[in-house]
């Protein structure tokens, strides 16, 4: 039986941080490891306790939900703990912000238990989880901004960034272009590596920069 996926939870408000424990640690395959009221002790705690997944708020005291993203995704001793932000709101700017300090993705905080508790696993298992309602206010706010270019990859490649901008899985890009599953995988590597992306969130935010995304 493989380990539990160990959570973090970081929320000001302590009805909210209590709700969220009860909810994750009702799965059998996820646990709560600790919580933090502010961004300052996320952080803390990030680098003590070594989450897979850091459940982030984006408006905390001491320190906000953004920065504290930024330090936890660019310190090695918080090891590579992955930050999965929650919102009030699908049109709050500081969620843009999130993602390139390093966020693997965003969900509303009125979304479905069930589909809170699937975003935490998916972002634990190296995917980006994007609430389809915010990926629409990414389309709109990026089509208004002057389009960065992006070079050195491959006409393919540019193919599989379109569709993982898009929200496909690995699989169903494979389906989409007629390709097996590893060879998705290795485009999707390339990709990370050459547009220096983290992750597949960073990746989605380079595709709506380069204006790839929506054509």
């Amino acid at each position: 039986m493989s380990e539990a996926v160990r959570v973090l939870i970081a929320e000001d408000q302590a009805l909210l941080r209590g709700s969220f424990r009860l909810l994750v640690e009702s799965a059998p395959d996820l646990a709560v490891v600790g919580e933090a009221g502010d961004g300052e002790r996320a952080v803390e705690l990030a680098r003590r306790l070594r989450p897979d997944v850091i459940l982030m708020d984006v408006r905390m005291p001491v320190l906000d939900g953004v920065e504290a993203t930024r330090r936890i995704c660019g310190d090695p001793e918080a090891g590579g703990a992955r930050v999965l932000v929650l919102t009030m709101f699908d049109l709050d700017a500081y969620v843009f912000a999130a993602l390139r300090a390093g966020a693997s993705g965003f969900l509303l905080k009125d979304t479905r238990p069930a589909d809170l508790l699937d975003g935490i696993r998916v972002v634990a298992s190296g995917d980006s989880m994007l609430a389809p309602s915010v990926a629409r206010r990414l389309v709109e706010a990026f089509a208004r901004r002057t389009e960065v270019a992006i070079d050195g990859i491959t006409d393919r490649e540019r193919d599989v960034l379109k569709l993982i901008a898009a929200g496909l899985s690995n699989t169903e890009i494979a389906e989409r272009l007629r390709l097996s599953l590893p060879t998705v995988k290795t485009h999707v590597g390339r990709l990370l590596s050459k547009l220096h992306a983290r992750d597949r969130a960073q990746l989605v935010i380079v595709a709506y920069e380069s204006g790839l995304a929506g054509r």
